[in-house]
C-alpha cells in the first residue's frame, strides 16, 4: 500500500510541475500562468529557464513512480523544490491570486510529498 500511495504522489506532482513547461514559448504563456506581464527580457528569460527546470524535474517524478530506485532522489528532490518556494512565499505580501494559487498548490504538494517520504522510511 505503501508504495501504491508514493507512486501516486510521485506522479501527481510530477505532472503538476511539467504543466508550466508552456511557459517556455514566452511573456503571453507566462503572464497565462502566473498572472503577471513579464516586460524585463533578463526576467523572461530565467522565468523561461525556470520552466524548462521544473519538467526536467516533474519527468524525473514521474519516472521515479515507475522506477523506485528513483524514489528517495526524486522525494528529496521535490520536497526541497516545493518547500523551498512555499517557505519563500510566506514572507512576500501582497502575492496575486495567480501566484497564490501556485503557493497552496505547492503546499498540497509538499505535505503530499512528506506524507509519502514518511510513510516509506526504511524502505528506500
Amino acid at each position: 500500500m505503501v508504495d501504491v500511495f508514493s507512486r501516486a504522489v510521485l506522479l501527481a506532482v510530477g505532472l503538476v510541475h511539467m504543466l508550466p513547461v508552456t511557459g517556455v514559448l514566452g511573456g503571453d504563456a507566462l503572464r497565462s500562468l502566473y498572472g503577471v506581464a513579464i516586460n524585463d527580457p533578463n526576467l523572461l528569460l530565467l522565468l523561461r529557464h525556470r520552466a524548462v527546470l521544473f519538467a526536467l524535474l516533474g519527468i524525473g517524478l514521474v519516472t521515479a513512480a515507475f522506477k523506485p530506485a528513483w524514489t528517495t532522489a526524486a522525494l528529496v528532490a521535490a520536497i526541497a523544490s516545493v518547500g523551498s518556494f512555499v517557505g519563500l512565499a510566506v514572507g512576500v505580501p501582497g502575492l496575486s491570486p495567480s501566484i497564490m494559487r501556485v503557493v497552496v498548490v505547492d503546499t498540497i504538494a509538499l505535505l503530499a510529498l512528506l506524507a509519502a517520504a514518511i510513510a516509506g522510511l526504511g524502505r528506500w
